[in-house]
């Protein structure tokens, strides 16, 4: 899109641009026959994702660390649209202990399955380790949602089948998936606080959402199920994922205001991936401002896709 396109909010091939926003993107698509789970949905852009998914009819599965504030964004969206389905379950995302016990609790609710948006995350955090003792933007960014996402698989590919509805998956990455090491993901100094950097950890954890999406949508292609798998970039957006650099966000959204958007235009890109008709079949791709985006040559390494992921199979193992 560039600078400018981000700037006039001009749209794209789409039709759409980075001044449109959830609800514009979503006009006239009936999703009352989706069901949908949205991970760190109890504010911001992930708050206005089930929003408006719930407007277009899904039923939608709010997924968050904090149950009472997702209650408090589940009574939000009800008071506006009293015919909205949606459902509240706990979901720490930098515990895989709280992941295993998320989809047995929505296994028990006998629910198909036909979207995921893996929106939450963390982000320029302190260092620290979560409880299965990896880095905490990569724990939470990534590692949380890749075992999420497979544990989900077979009721998505089942709910498919049996439907005919294509599935979605949706990461949300960032534009940061740009600003790594040279390798990209430290797969030997993942957990090393003395090489530490916030910055490069955050955008670490972004490509690895994109490598993720990447090496998923080619596995599901040759097994031939019907479900796609998407990166996006929000955009920028001031909300709760920027509590541990406000003062920094503050002072950069001084010189940079005219490409800051509102939480309505941050989680257009997300619903237009997640729910627009001429995507059908499209998958491995990255979008920002509700059209297709080039990614950096590392995010584009199916080499590197592979290595993380079985990178993160491990991971998983070792902390069984």
């Amino acid at each position: 899109m560039g600078i400018l396109s981000l700037i006039t909010g001009k749209p794209g091939a789409s039709g759409f641009g980075s001044a449109s926003t959830a609800e514009q993107v979503t006009a006239g698509i009936d999703a009352s026959a989706l069901t949908v789970v949205v991970t760190g949905a109890s504010s911001g852009i992930g708050l206005e994702t089930s929003r408006v998914f719930a407007l277009r009819g899904a039923h939608v599965i709010i997924a968050a660390r904090n149950t009472e504030a997702a209650s408090e964004a589940k009574k939000r969206i009800t008071e506006s649209n009293p015919t909205a389905r949606v459902d509240v379950l706990k979901l720490d995302l930098s515990s895989l202990k709280s992941v295993r016990a998320f989809v047995d609790q929505l296994s028990s609710m006998n629910l198909p399955l036909n979207i995921l948006i893996n929106n939450a995350g963390v982000m320029l955090c302190p260092f620290q380790l979560s409880e299965d003792n990896v880095e905490m933007q990569f724990a939470t960014n990534h590692l949380g949602h890749f075992l999420l996402t497979n544990l989900l698989l077979d009721n998505m590919k089942a709910t498919a089948k049996s439907t005919g509805i294509e599935g979605r998956i949706v990461n949300l990455s960032s534009i940061a998936h740009h600003h790594t090491s040279p390798k990209g993901i430290q797969f030997d100094e993942l957990n090393d606080k003395k090489r530490y950097s916030d910055k490069m950890a955050y955008g670490q954890s972004k490509l690895a959402n994109i490598l993720h999406a990447k090496e998923l949508s080619r596995r599901l292609r040759e097994e031939g199920a019907n479900i796609t798998v998407n990166c996006v970039h929000p955009g920028l957006i001031m909300t709760n994922l920027m509590r541990h650099s406000l003062a920094m966000m503050k002072a950069i959204r001084v010189v940079t205001y005219m490409m800051w958007k509102t939480a309505p235009q941050g989680a257009a890109t997300t619903c237009y991936v997640g729910l627009d008709p001429q995507l059908k079949g499209v998958t491995g791709k990255y979008f920002a401002d509700c059209n297709e985006e080039k990614m950096s040559k590392l995010a584009n390494s199916d080499a590197l896709a592979k290595q993380l992921w079985e990178f993160s199979e491990e991971l998983i193992r070792s902390a069984q």
